[in-house]
């Protein structure tokens, strides 16, 4: 029986199943593990990891702890609820936007790329440069958040951290957006996201593509980076503070255990913390070499569960409702058998988007594409709801071909 504990309540010989954090977070080579020393406990604690998932039958019990699937059962209500609060989507058709997203993608990948390669020769990042791929970010975002939210949401290891620059810098505008900011900090926002991550470039390459995890010293090597990539924006002079705070900040979590500064809950910026909950939503849902990516919604069952402590609560409601349980692009299997394509979020109700479906799992066979919206009765185009989301790779299948079908 899986059981999740307070981690104060760990002892050894139990038997961790899941450390209940982000896979940057814990400094252990395995996620599951016989807890066999006092030592290990006091590592997971000074990690900043409240909780962690026990299994009972492989190591000790804890009395009257709550089991997985009844907390589960309590986060799932509260997403219900949160699912169901009004968004506000601003956009032209998702097949108008898709060609230019295309566009944007790829040049703001390579604009990565070369901010990186500057700064590792030691040159000034050229912001005269950089201005432009924001804006044009930021324009695709007013014009259809979903087109290259749901583009960006491909990634291959090999253009992962340049793509993962892209993506914070594009769910840091939609967030900001979302949440109502104004232009000129929505841009200074989305300028600190697509910068963020410079600092890695001077990370040795075999450490920050290892194909496995990190020993405690390259690990040390990786949380350098926020404090190098300010130091490196700091060349720049138009670089201004909300980047430059993004920069530094964006490991710092609200119960002091992140990085570099430890700062805790009340000396955060606002913005810096809006930029945490991206970054960490990008991370955890890509695949990478030595880490499976987990589907959207998985993933802000996660953040909802960190945000008792690491990430501010309200910020990570709002951020749900601004990326949906179900973001464009996300591949799902429908109560019908169908498997389909999260098209178009719903204004009011994030648990009953518009999907495109391609395939009747029960006959095995694909059929004609067609657009299913799921807040509708039977009927009227609708008479379906989401099981769970499903992986495009178990099922080869590329999302992409059928996000702007209908």
């Amino acid at each position: 029986m899986l059981k999740k504990i307070d981690a104060s309540q760990l002892k050894t010989g139990m038997y961790i199943h899941d450390l209940s954090c982000d896979w940057m977070t814990h400094p252990f080579v395995r996620n599951r593990f016989l807890l066999s020393s006092e030592d290990e406990i006091r590592k997971i604690v000074q990690a900043g990891i409240h909780d962690v998932v026990i299994d009972c039958s492989k190591g000790l019990d804890v009395d009257h702890a709550p089991t997985l699937e009844e907390t589960r059962e309590s986060t799932e209500q509260a997403l219900v609820e949160i699912a169901a609060r009004p968004v506000i989507v601003t956009r032209t058709t998702l097949g108008e936007e898709l060609k230019r997203a295309a566009v944007i993608r790829q040049q703001a990948s390579g604009l990565v790329r070369t901010v990186m390669q500057d700064a590792r020769l030691g040159k000034a990042i050229e912001i005269d440069n950089v201005s432009p791929v924001v804006e044009n970010i930021t324009e695709s975002i007013l014009r259809n958040p979903g087109a290259l939210m749901g583009m960006l949401r491909i990634k291959t290891k090999d253009d992962y951290t340049f793509l993962h620059s892209v993506s914070v810098c594009t769910l840091l505008v939609a967030f900001c957006r979302s949440r109502g900011m104004d232009p000129e900090t929505t841009y200074q926002a989305g300028l600190g996201g697509l910068l963020h991550d410079t600092g890695k470039a001077l990370v040795p390459d075999h450490i920050l593509n290892k194909p496995g995890p990190l020993t405690d010293e390259e690990f040390a090597i990786i949380k350098k980076h926020p404090r190098d990539g300010y130091d490196i924006l700091l060349k720049s002079p138009e670089v201004g503070p909300i980047p430059l705070d993004i920069t530094l900040h964006h490991h710092e979590r609200r119960d002091g255990s992140g990085y570099p500064d430890k700062q805790g809950e009340g000396t955060i910026s606002e913005l810096a913390q809006m930029a945490a909950i991206v970054d960490v939503y990008d991370a955890i849902t890509a695949d990478r070499c030595y880490h499976k990516g987990m589907s959207a919604a998985e993933a802000l069952r996660k953040i909802y569960e960190w945000s008792k402590f690491h990430f501010h609560p309200t910020y990570a409601q709002e951020f749900m409702r601004c990326v949906g349980i179900y973001p464009v692009g996300t591949m799902v299997m429908l109560e019908s058998g169908r498997l389909g394509v999260v098209i178009e979020p719903h204004e009011t109700n994030l648990l009953a988007p518009k999907v495109n479906v391609f395939f009747n799992t029960r006959r095995n066979v694909y059929i004609k594409p067609e657009t299913v919206d799921l807040s509708r009765p039977l009927g009227f185009g609708g008479g379906d709801k989401i099981v769970r989301p499903e992986s495009p790779q178990k099922w080869h299948v590329d999302p992409m071909q059928f996000i702007s079908v209908g």
